[in-house]
């Protein structure tokens, strides 16, 4: 019986990763204790997820702890022992803002969460792939120094720069630059993920990821830029901009596109590698490229109003160069560009809403 324990596994990726890899005939042990409404709000909650994948998936078994609970951490591993081939960590705060306001939380969960993931898959389950989900906020604000060149809807890094063609790689410097404390949490968590792979020879991978998004979003106004601005878009109601004149960009990928990848990395594991993951060159949008988009699909104007103030350590143009993993996993492609990602998100929406009654 190989299984797979997947942290959030009721968010975004953890429940695209659980139906996926049981899909592929694994048992799937899900943690995740619904933080996400903790963080921001009601309607951020993912019970709603939870219960799909409890009346979806055979067998899927629930965990309702956090994972910044040591004991619960290690009892959970011995338990299955051996029988974990496969860790996908998803579960993090994932907010700039909401860390500044609750600093011990956020690296609490962050990083000594992930820590007590690596020790027991250590003490339990040596052999079995670990999976992070990293962050590209690991990087800071240090592509706001880029040569980018203002345009009628974005921001833009034109083709002559070493990262114009293909976006940013795993080269950018991770020092010398504001995180934010969400940031700087997920670094120590990024690091350590690099460094039981590189010290103790167990496969580990971070995926350092941009707009990780898709239908199975709980979007809220401070994590889940597309998600929220469909939600908005929607329910008519206003959305707010923050700085850049609206014209920052960042890349796109969907859930499904993700877990694709962790699956190719899970047949051929390596050990302390790092890639950068999103939408590259194939999908990404600007703020303003993405309302007229979101007004497209609803036919009516968006109520968004426009705030000077950028948040800290925030990114003015974001494109992965997603080579790396490309040339490691050459059978690996993605399926959704924008369009198809901003449908599918408008169709959930609608489902949910018809469910709730």
């Amino acid at each position: 019986m190989a299984i797979a324990v997947i942290t959030g596994s009721a968010g975004l990726i953890g429940a695209e990763a659980a139906r996926f890899f049981a899909g592929k005939g694994l048992e799937i042990v899900g943690i995740d204790n619904d933080m996400r409404r903790e963080f921001f709000g009601a309607d951020a909650s993912t019970i709603w997820s939870r219960q799909r994948l409890e009346e979806e998936l055979t067998g899927y078994r629930h965990c309702d702890f956090d994972i910044r609970d040591q004991n619960a951490v290690l009892d959970l591993f011995q338990r299955y022992g051996k029988n974990v081939t496969l860790v996908i960590h998803t579960a993090a705060q994932p907010s700039h803002d909401w860390a500044a306001r609750a600093p011990l939380v956020d690296f609490s969960i962050n990083a000594n969460g992930t820590l007590n993931l690596l020790e027991a898959t250590r003490q339990y389950c040596p052999e079995a792939c670990f999976i992070f989900m990293s962050t590209n906020k690991v990087y800071g604000d240090t592509p706001n120094r880029l040569p980018l060149v203002e345009q009628s809807a974005r921001w833009e890094l034109l083709a002559d720069h070493p990262y114009g063609r293909h976006g940013i790689d795993e080269s950018m410097s991770i020092d010398r630059t504001m995180h934010s404390l969400f940031g700087a949490s997920k670094v120590a968590a990024d690091v350590l993920v690099q460094e039981y792979g590189r010290y103790f020879g167990m496969k580990t991978v971070c995926f350092r990821g941009g707009c990780l998004t898709g239908p199975g979003h709980s979007g809220a106004q401070l994590h889940g830029f597309l998600a929220y601005l469909v939600k908005c878009a929607v329910t008519d109601t206003p959305y707010m901009v923050f700085g850049y004149a609206g014209k920052q960009v960042r890349d796109n990928i969907h859930s499904l596109d993700l877990v694709t990848a962790f699956w190719h990395f899970f047949l051929a594991p390596r050990s302390g590698e790092v890639y950068n993951i999103g939408g590259g060159r194939y999908c990404n949008c600007s703020m303003l490229e993405a309302i007229e988009k979101c007004q497209n699909l609803t036919g009516r104007k968006m109520r968004w109003s426009y705030s000077e103030a950028n948040r800290a350590g925030d990114h003015i143009w974001w494109i992965s160069d997603i080579r790396r993993f490309q040339a490691h996993y050459p059978g690996w492609s993605m399926r959704y560009d924008l369009d198809d990602i901003l449908g599918e998100i408008f169709a959930a929406m609608e489902d949910r809403a018809l469910r709730q009654g």
